[in-house]
């Protein structure tokens, strides 16, 4: 934008100056200003942090009911957290296969954080005894999944039940699981028992003991 040149445009410009400065303290007398903002200087409260207990790779103590975070160097270690996922396990992905127990994991979300727990989110853990017995490990007996190499039995019509493959369960094992496959077609001829396993190759074949 140009500049204009005449004579008297100084006074012209002071006077100009001074009517903006007379209107601008007239609108703050009269209450057209900005309010002031009683908060500033305030320090903003910090939303509670989301925590994630047990993540994977840490370690928790094993008990009936309870079950707390300890380093996994700690005598107290008994269990290690395979995988750790948010919200019911009935909608998430499915455990490891050799995963032992699961813990199911209440929702916390406290007022104030004044030990810095935080908020935990609604979900659960994959979980591997540090020591022996794994009842998650092939032929074991236990776990929340049933993988190639675990024994079952029947319990009632068209459902079973894993159990010990070398005869330690409350039951003798009555089928083994050879095969995972994704359709009933590729199972071995010799097949006499389709057991669902869940993930991609869904099926089992398993054959009479």
């Amino acid at each position: 934008m140009r500049g204009f040149r005449g004579h008297g445009g100084g006074a012209l410009g002071c006077a100009i100056a001074a009517l903006l400065l007379a209107a601008l303290t007239a609108c703050q007398r009269e209450g057209g200003g900005t309010a002031p903002d009683r908060n500033a200087g305030a320090t903003a409260a910090s939303p509670t942090p989301v925590v994630t207990f047990l993540a994977r790779g840490t370690c928790s103590t094993r008990g009936r009911a309870v079950f707390h975070q300890v380093s996994c160097r700690s005598e107290k270690a008994a269990a290690l957290v395979l995988a750790r996922y948010d919200g019911p396990q009935a909608q998430g992905p499915l455990c490891p296969e050799r995963t032992d127990f699961v813990l199911h994991i209440s929702e916390r979300r406290p007022d104030s954080d004044e030990n810095g727990d935080g908020a935990v989110p609604q979900g659960y853990a994959c979980m591997r005894n540090l020591e022996a017995p794994h009842p998650g490990d092939p032929g074991g007996g236990g776990g929340p999944r049933t993988i190639v190499g675990d024994c079952v039995r029947p319990l009632r019509q068209g459902e079973v039940k894993e159990t010990a493959c070398d005869g330690t369960g409350a039951r003798a094992p009555r089928f083994k699981v050879t095969a995972a496959v994704r359709a009933r077609s590729v199972c071995p001829a010799d097949t006499d028992l389709y057991v669902q396993l869940g993930g991609g190759a869904s099926i089992g074949c398993a054959r009479r003991l």
